[in-house]
């Protein structure tokens, strides 16, 4: 079974910097996505940044030329990597990690728990 461990949340002033990482545990096959979404308080969740297999990467519209997707995979483990720049206020949410694989059946969907970030004014 796919389990996913986000690390990276916090408490940043307006203008500072993060960094988020996901880990998968076990070897998984078929990475089709991976990547992050954020739901703030009272609103749907909403892309962030996927990598996409074959090695390009798609950013929500009020991330672009701010935040930064990276992947690194090696036979044990894949790790998604955010590295987030010139935070704002209205970057504060729940940031969840997602893994998207395919199988013979379907595309499947794992989802972190999710790592609060929080952006002072």
């Amino acid at each position: 079974q796919v389990q996913l461990v986000e690390s990276g949340g916090g408490l940043v002033q307006d203008g500072g910097s993060l960094r988020l990482s996901c880990a998968a545990s076990g070897t998984i096959s078929n990475i089709r996505r991976m990547g992050w979404y954020r739901q703030a308080p009272g609103k749907q969740r909403e892309l962030v940044a996927v990598w996409v297999d074959g090695g390009s990467s798609v950013y929500g519209a009020s991330v672009k030329g701010r935040f930064t997707i990276t992947i690194s995979r090696d036979n044990a483990k894949s790790t998604v990597y955010l590295q987030m720049n010139s935070l704002k206020p209205e970057d504060t949410a729940v940031y969840y990690c997602n893994l998207n694989r395919g199988t013979a059946i379907a595309n499947i969907d794992t989802w972190g728990k999710g790592t609060t970030v929080t952006v002072s004014s």
